[in-house]
This record gives C-alpha cells, structure tokens and sequence, in this order.
C-alpha cells in the first residue's frame, strides 16, 4: 500500500503544480514520498477536456515525481464542503497517511479554491475519529500548510520555501498542461500583465525567494504558530 510523506490537495489538475509544485519536487529530491489528490477533473474549463486534463495530470507527476495521484471526481465549480465530502476526503488521508498536507489558501479568486482549503483542514480532522469511516483506520496529518503563492492578501507568510533548485522543473511540469497554458497569459490566481505565464510565475517566485535571501521560493502559511528552539539557529539576514 502507498504511503506518502507529503499530500497535496487542491480544486483541479494543475493547481497543485502552480502553487506548490517546487515544494513537491524539492521534498521528493530529499527522499520523501509525496502524492497528490486532485478533488475535480476540470470539466467546465474553456479549453481542453477532463480526459486530456487528466493526461496531462499524470505527465506533470511524474516531472514532479510523486508516488501517487488521485482524483476524487467532484463537481468543477461546485464542490462542497459538507460531511459526505469530509468523510472521502478523509478516507484518501487514512490511507496515504501524510504527516503534511498542502491546500489552498483559504482567500482565493475561483470559489473552489477557498472552499477546498476549509474541506481539507476539516477532512484532516475528521480522518482522526474512528468513528467517521471505520473500515479504514484513522490518521490525522500533523500540519496542514495553505499555499499563499499568487496571494497579496492580507496574511504574511509563515515561511517560504527555498525552491531555487526545483523552479525549472517546476516550470516543466506546468508546461505539461499545454490544452490549459499554451500561449496564455494568466491561470488560476495568476493575474496577468500581459507576459507569457511561465514568466509571471518567474517573477512571483522571484519576489517570494528574496523575502528570505534565495533565488525562487514558495510561500506557505500556518494557523499555528510555529516553534523554535535555538533562536542562533535561525536563518534569513535582518539587514
């Protein structure tokens, strides 16, 4: 059975790799197991159908190197965060039994996107009680991470990701969704200036690399407050 040491959930095939995927592909380039659980196929997008979508999907994971990925078939557009969906959400949990899971932030512009952050956070718990689903045994994450990238909301990263080594394949694994990118300007929470998208992500993850000194990096942010132990430990220049 698949067990993974990083799981992580968004709305639609492709969302993943635009918010995260450096994070992916750094932590399977340590040696982690991650996987990915997509919750829709994408079937009311403009361009491209859910059968090439999910070809492409499953290209992009293995550019990322992900052990498994998964998609769930809920409604595009309409996903919900209600019992039912906890508990299948929950279920995957069981059975990859991530310590970490990454979503979405909970502020976003498509309104799946903040939808799925709370449906993860809940499905987490949820995958703790035994009652909930008793044919698979519980396990709840230790974290659940909300990917900021592409947000100027009011919440400041918890941390940032160094993903300076990853970016180009990051950047290869987005260009694998060629019926949803080729020649476009703006995906997702990607607003758009006019440049190609491959080089408004460059820019994002450049601006996100200098908040802590590196070349490209990916922002993260945690309802907990996160703990130190030796502050002479700490990294990232005041000056």
């Amino acid at each position: 059975m698949t067990q993974v040491d990083v799981l992580a959930i968004a709305a639609h095939p492709d969302d993943i790799e635009l918010i995260c995927g450096g994070t992916l592909i750094g932590a399977h380039a340590l040696g982690r197991a991650t996987g990915i659980l997509d919750l829709a196929a994408g079937e009311l997008a403009s361009r491209g159908t859910p059968e090439l979508r999910a070809k492409e999907a499953a290209k992009a994971a293995k550019v990322m190197g992900v052990a498994v990925r998964e998609n769930l078939g809920f409604p595009d557009g309409g996903i919900q965060n209600t019992p039912e969906t906890r508990a299948k959400v929950a279920v995957v949990i069981r059975r990859l039994q991530p310590k970490i899971v990454i979503t979405h932030s909970l502020h976003g512009r498509h309104p799946d996107h903040p939808i799925v952050a709370q449906l993860v956070r809940d499905a987490c718990f949820v995958a703790g009680l035994k009652k909930v689903e008793p044919r698979v045994p519980p396990h709840r994450p230790l974290k659940v991470l909300h990917a900021l990238s592409f947000r100027e909301d009011n919440l400041k990263p918890t941390f940032v990701v160094d993903i300076s080594e990853a970016f180009e394949k990051k950047l290869e694994a987005i260009a694998c969704y060629e019926s949803q990118f080729v020649e476009t300007v703006q995906a997702g929470e990607v607003y758009p200036n006019g440049e190609p998208l491959h080089e408004l992500i460059r820019h994002h993850a450049a601006h996100y690399g200098s908040l802590i000194r590196c070349r490209y990096g990916e922002p993260f942010y945690t309802t907990e407050t996160m703990r130190v132990e030796d502050v002479t430990s700490l990294e990232v220049s005041t000056f």
